[in-house]
């Protein structure tokens, strides 16, 4: 089954979010925040005291009146800010985030669980760029991409930490930097992979462009 999504909308509905507010244009809030990096809680839809601490970080950050309040002015300057932000919705398939998470299992378990979410990031990197397969299936399959699948750990049975991080993930959250490709330099034999521009370090995992 799909892990619990917000409704599919890509901009706000005007209702003004506050302490206490609900729905969808929270669930959006938070994927916002969580997208810049001002928001690591859970996407549930409840504008709770950390969502409430991440609108007040994202109003001093960006120029906004300080009030913790998601009005028309922050939430146009956030939509602003995150134009390739997508809304989870439906656009993944029951199989295509069970194949994420096998992928994140297979690949990172044991990592911190920020570097599982940035494993995440780098398939769904890949299925945004025009340099990759354009389907989860054919991202992940592509020959060589993963050890995981050429080990045949991707067929092990993924955990909840690791559906959770696909969850976070698609979500918007990409610790990764924007990476599409990773490796572990205690067992890396690719110069290739050496010469990519790196970007930074979760983990065990080197994550490059």
């Amino acid at each position: 089954m799909l892990l619990p999504a917000p409704s599919p909308g890509l901009s706000f509905s005007g209702q003004t979010l506050r302490l206490g507010s609900r729905g969808d244009d929270v669930y959006e809030l938070q994927g916002r925040l969580k997208f810049l990096g001002y928001y690591n809680g859970s996407i549930d839809g409840i504008f709770g005291k950390q969502t409430q601490g991440a609108v007040f970080w994202f109003q001093d950050r960006f120029g906004v009146t300080v009030d913790g309040i998601a009005g028309p002015q922050t939430q146009n300057k956030l939509w602003q800010a995150t134009k390739h932000w997508r809304a989870s919705g439906s656009a993944f398939s029951s199989e295509d985030i069970t194949l994420m998470a096998r992928t994140v299992y297979g690949e990172a378990r044991g990592e911190p669980y920020t570097g599982q979410v940035a494993v995440a990031a780098v398939i769904l990197n890949r299925l945004y760029s025009p340099q990759f397969p354009n389907t989860v299936s054919g991202v992940i399959f592509q020959p060589g991409a993963f050890t995981a699948v050429n080990d045949g750990q991707i067929w092990l049975t993924p955990d909840s930490t690791a559906y959770k991080a696909v969850h976070d993930a698609v979500n918007g959250w990409d610790p990764s930097g924007e990476a599409l490709y990773y490796f572990n330099p205690a067992t890396a034999t690719s110069k290739w992979i050496w010469s990519r521009p790196q970007i930074k370090q979760i983990g065990r995992h080197i994550f490059c462009k």
